[in-house]
């Protein structure tokens, strides 16, 4: 069957490999339909994730058909449409006991720390499997892990009905974010370089748009929320002037939220930490979301619209990754087919 591989930075193959089989009672075989591109995904092709070992078949972002079961499973049947859930965990460490396995000591990301979803079947426990109505479009269905990133951020911001929020960064995962947040009741700010990303989170709910390059952000929350400062900021842009910008916009008993991995340390009083009481706070992966994530998509309350741009043939991969690369500006999320 065919894989795309990444075997070091800066290279990328679609490979023959064997075609997994079920080993264990609880496994479950699943034809891959849609594995959606993600920014983790091309930073594994350029070699700037930290956390992604080689060689590697990438991909997180899966759906697809279950084709067999294991002998346990009671819980899925041959058919099913299925949305993957890409972490596994020990349940064991402080995090695991905690009802946090998603910064399990041990975490293991489906298609960074083990191959993923980038090929044609692959073997999965049913535990990270859940199952999509059939009537929704794979389409639609492959999206459901960049919104339970979303839905982990606005978690963790503890977002609700009446809260203002300001997301930096109006890419797949603000756009994510946003979505996650308006269902949640709140009003958007949202910024990005780009108007044309701008235009799009406008048609997507947001509320009020600011292109940093054009006026003064800062000013311009103080303005839209008069001056108080927004209530959650969540940094879907992860640069360490972005992170000191969102405590210094955060409202007194604001929440702050980041989603970056950069290991540049920002600089940042203490004093505006602690006179306005914020807390800051880190959101990785997801903890509990796909239940609820998969549950808005079934009921069409959570649709891309839009989001997906571009789709690519497993056997243009190469080209998908490339033409990923040098068209940030035209793409805002690409998907491998698998038809």
């Amino acid at each position: 069957m065919k894989a795309v591989m990444i075997p070091e930075a800066h290279k990328i193959e679609v490979l023959d490999v064997p075609q997994p089989e079920i080993k264990q009672g609880n496994e479950v075989l699943v034809k891959i339909k849609r594995v959606g591109i993600c920014g983790s995904d091309m930073h594994i092709y350029h070699g700037t994730n930290p956390l992604a070992t080689y060689p590697r078949i990438v991909g997180h972002e899966v759906t697809g058909e279950v084709i067999e079961i294991g002998s346990t499973v009671n819980g899925l049947a041959v058919g099913d449409h299925v949305v993957i859930e890409p972490i596994s965990y020990c349940g064991t460490c402080y995090a695991c006991r905690s009802g946090r396995p998603n910064v399990c000591k041990e975490v293991s990301v489906f298609g960074v720390h083990e191959d993923g979803g980038m090929r044609e079947i692959v073997v999965l426990p049913e535990k990270q499997l859940h199952k999509v109505d059939p009537e929704i479009s794979w389409d639609e269905a492959v999206m459901a892990e960049p919104y339970t990133i979303g839905a982990q951020a606005t978690w963790r911001g503890n977002v609700k009905e009446g809260n203002t929020v300001f997301i930096q960064g109006a890419g797949p995962i603000g756009i994510c974010v946003l979505k996650m947040a308006k269902l949640n009741g709140a009003t958007v700010i949202i910024s990005d370089i780009t108007n044309n990303r701008l235009e799009f989170a406008k048609e997507n709910g947001a509320d009020y748009t600011i292109n940093p390059t054009e006026v003064d952000l800062e000013s311009k929350i103080y303005e839209i929320t008069n001056n108080e400062g927004a209530n959650i900021v969540i940094d879907a842009v992860g640069t360490p002037q972005t992170f000191e910008l969102s405590v210094n916009v955060a409202s007194a008993a604001g929440n702050v939220v980041t989603l970056g991995f950069n290991e540049k340390p920002s600089s940042i009083a203490l004093l505006p930490i602690t006179k306005k009481e914020l807390t800051i706070t880190g959101s990785r992966l997801q903890t509990n979301q796909f239940g609820k994530v998969v549950q808005l998509i079934n009921d069409k309350k959570l649709t891309h619209d839009g989001l997906i741009t571009h789709k690519f043939h497993i056997s243009e991969a190469k080209e998908a990754f490339e033409f990923v690369e040098k068209n940030p500006e035209k793409v805002r999320k690409a998907v491998i087919i698998f038809d």
